[in-house]
């Protein structure tokens, strides 16, 4: 009897713990499309014409169903950096190694479930260097009924770091393969798609965040480069660590924070300072050559 009821309570949280969850069906439209950098027109692969690509915003436990459909002239997979992949491996994106490479024209519809992550992930291209463009960020939320382990911020707001070439990314990537030195370095360092000010014909699509003093705001920071470990920072600001790559860490302040391509760091800021404006900056390790501020 006792067996019984302690298999029936099982079944009765299992149960509960699948109401809360939820299904998200999303749809990733893989195509090129011409964009102004550094005062010259290119045209890169993005997805759903959005570069970064759109925010996946889930709860842990939560089911996504993700159709990729291939409009570009490049073979891709989709990659979900950092996402444990328990039940669903094949979902894992890397070509060739879980699935084959979706083909120009083809589609491919990704199942996978969130098991106990919370925090800041992303996805990628994982196609030769396509994800230098085909990026986003996957934010992953605590569950029905719990909470952060830190105060609750009044804003949140992804930050993507990512590199740009005044070239194909696919023409740097075969003429090093070509030639066997290293890939020449990127031309500019971006922030959520676009370079700071301090570079040439910067847009006015510039990243700007607005806050009220006193608002604690938190950053989920993303490194989407492809080559360079990046310094970030906010100017007059302190930074406060909660967590890296969807695990809740033990908290500590700075003033600056190193990411690793790949890596995500989620940072809580108070905007303690006079009203004014104040930069986000990124900067490369000191090994990368002409990268600054």
């Amino acid at each position: 009897m006792s067996i019984t009821r302690a298999l029936l309570t099982s079944l009765l949280i299992s149960f509960a713990c699948t109401i809360f969850a939820e299904t998200h069906n999303y749809e990733f439209k893989v195509q090129e499309q011409a964009v102004t950098r550094l005062c010259r027109n290119h045209r890169i692969v993005n997805v759903n014409g959005q570069f970064p690509g759109p925010t996946l915003d889930v709860q842990n436990g939560d089911t996504l169903f993700v159709k990729v459909t291939n409009a570009a002239p490049y073979n891709l997979t989709i990659h979900w950096h950092g996402l444990r992949q328990l039940r669903n491996p094949w979902a894992d994106g890397p070509e060739f190694v879980t699935q084959c490479p979706i083909r120009p024209g083809g589609s491919y519809t990704y199942k996978f479930t969130i098991t106990d992550q919370e925090g800041t992930l992303w996805w990628h291209a994982h196609s030769r260097w396509l994800r230098a463009t085909v990026y986003g960020a996957l934010v992953i939320r605590p569950k029905s009924g719990s909470t952060y382990p830190f105060p609750k911020p009044k804003i949140e707001f992804p930050v993507i770091l990512g590199e740009w070439w005044d070239r194909k990314v696919i023409s740097v990537l075969r003429q090093a393969l070509f030639t066997g030195a290293a890939p020449n370095t990127s031309d500019a360092i971006t922030i959520n798609g676009q370079p700071g000010d301090l570079f040439r014909c910067s847009s006015q699509g510039t990243t700007r965040l607005s806050v009220n003093k006193g608002d604690t705001v938190l950053l989920r920071v993303i490194n989407a480069a492809l080559n360079q470990q990046l310094f970030f920072s906010v100017a007059n600001h302190k930074l406060t660590v909660v967590a890296t790559d969807a695990v809740y860490t033990k908290q500590f302040t700075t003033n600056v924070i190193m990411v690793g391509p790949g890596q995500t760091t989620d940072v809580l800021l108070t905007a303690d300072q006079q009203p004014g404006r104040y930069y986000m900056a990124a900067r490369a390790y000191a090994s990368a050559q002409k990268r600054s501020f």
